[in-house]
């Protein structure tokens, strides 16, 4: 049997019009690998067609609708490429069936039992593994991350185009195909998991590369982690720094990127970069080509923000610091500010940019400067957040995944609930929220557009896609925008 589906294989692979007949069934009986039936000419007309007045408010009517999938996909050079990517799981992961013992057997034994082998997987793109976690937008483009949670994911950066041409476009891999490696023969020196990126003044796009595979299963660090810099007038990657053997403990995860600089010092550049799983920042200098890493007791879970009951599922995310956001410096002449909280927290907190900056203190001096890291308020019960940004204006957005909701403060005021508006939350009986436009809405960007800003959200059912199982004839992932004055307008974030 396994020589005859080989044959098959072979013999589809080298028949491109065999092939194609073959996955023309497949893509005609499986509806969620092609793109929505509707194209973009103005992405309000979308948004306005999937929208009552009795189902949302007249803030939340301002998101608009930019992209939405039921799944995901990869823009290939040629379609047959694409096809032979996924008929690799179909047919070598068959193939590929080992004894525990030694890959060996399977060659000089083909035919042994299936119930004695475990599956080696060393598929090039399963659709159905691929989840949109961070986001930026450059001009035209948006970027979007794929980390590689699971095995099958041939590409953790890609961009779309924007304003879409359709709603549910393929990913194109960025900078090029070339860039990211195989999780299963691993280059370092290439794109191998990337969480988050941010883009700056500069005109240059910042990666944190995770160097983790399969970071939720048999968690596998084949790489260091390291910041990729990539210039987004040329898409050529400008520099490469791969952190300290130091900086890496037993669990880390790095996920979340910000960058501090002006558009009159680009070289005099610094990373923050946060270690969610072993509660620790590293600060990266872009001038000295040196990191150090940055403790503090503010950067831990906090335990009872740690247990998360979301659509029918109750799981535990210890996360330590996760969201960052950066205080403009047009706001504090003198100094910035940091933004931040754990992601099992109500809490948010704020340190000097200056001293993070300072290699002096770190670590030595860690104990003396612990107090300088201020709890500045408490969002509530269940506001647990992922990511923030702050708008040119002064004005915090933030996610608040436990209640399917976006968030703004004006940091001009005191962190307190009262200062707080809520912009897109929608209570519901069902467990699955099946009003909301946004379903754990993951990452959160305010775009560094000259003219008019915006705020960026990705929705993209993380707990679903990790602990139970997505439902791919509905809508999984979604790309919304808005107008960061309208949103605030004539609410308590409204500047002062």
């Amino acid at each position: 049997m396994m020589v005859l589906i080989s044959l098959i294989a072979y013999w589809l692979i080298s028949n491109s019009n065999a092939y194609d007949a073959f996955y023309s069934v497949e893509l005609e009986t499986t509806p969620y690998l092609q793109p929505l039936s509707v194209n973009l000419q103005n992405v309000k007309t979308v948004d306005t067609a999937l929208r009552s007045q009795k189902q949302y408010t007249k803030v939340q009517q301002l998101f608009e609708i930019v992209n939405e999938w039921r799944k995901l996909d990869f823009e290939y050079t040629t379609y047959e490429q694409r096809q032979q990517a996924i008929i690799k799981r179909d047919v070598e992961s068959i193939q590929l069936r080992k004894p525990r013992k030694s890959f060996s057997d399977v060659i000089s034994n083909p035919y042994q039992s299936v119930e004695n082998f475990s599956l080696l997987y060393i598929c090039e793109f399963i659709v159905e593994h691929t989840l949109p976690l961070g986001i930026d937008i450059y001009q035209n483009r948006i970027f979007i991350t794929t980390p590689r949670w699971k095995d099958g994911v041939p590409a953790s950066l890609g961009t779309i185009p924007f304003p879409p041409s359709e709603i549910s476009p393929a990913l194109k891999p960025y900078p090029n195909w070339d860039a990211h490696s195989s999780s299963y023969t691993p280059d370092c020196g290439k794109l191998i998991s990337i969480y988050r990126t941010y883009v700056d003044v500069c005109q240059r796009i910042w990666l944190i590369d995770s160097g983790i595979v399969n970071a939720t299963g048999e968690r596998n660090q084949i790489c260091l982690p390291k910041i990729v810099i990539y210039d987004l007038t040329t898409d050529k990657k400008l520099f490469s720094y791969e952190f300290p053997s130091e900086h890496v403990k037993e669990d880390s995860l790095y996920t979340n990127i910000v960058v501090d600089v002006t558009s009159d010092r680009c070289g005099d550049a610094y990373a923050y970069v946060t270690d969610v799983w072993r509660f620790g920042i590293v600060v990266y200098s872009l001038g000295k080509s040196r990191s150090w890493r940055v403790t503090n007791f503010n950067f831990f879970p906090n335990p009872a923000a740690s247990d998360f009951q979301i659509y029918g599922l109750n799981f535990q995310w210890l996360d330590g610091v996760f969201g960052m956001s950066l205080s403009p410096s047009s706001l504090f002449k003198t100094e910035r500010f940091l933004y931040f909280h754990p992601m099992a927290s109500f809490k948010e907190f704020m340190v000097s940019t200056a001293l993070l900056q300072d290699e002096s203190v770190w670590p030595d001096k860690a104990q003396e400067v612990a107090k300088a890291f201020i709890e500045i308020g408490d969002r509530g019960p269940n506001s647990q957040s992922s990511t923030s940004g702050i708008a040119r204006n002064g004005v915090m957005f933030f996610t608040q995944v436990h209640l399917d909701g976006i968030a703004c403060w004006d940091t001009a005021k005191s962190y307190s609930r009262n200062n707080f508006q809520k912009l897109f939350y929608i209570k519901t009986n069902n467990k699955s929220s099946p009003l909301s436009l946004i379903q754990f809405p993951n990452d959160l960007k305010v775009d560094g557009n000259s003219d008019v800003q915006s705020v960026w959200v990705v929705s993209n059912r993380l707990p679903v896609f990790l602990y139970s199982q997505l439902d791919y004839s509905d809508i999984n992932f979604r790309i919304l925008r808005a107008n960061v004055s309208d949103l605030v307008k004539d609410t308590v974030c409204d500047p002062l």
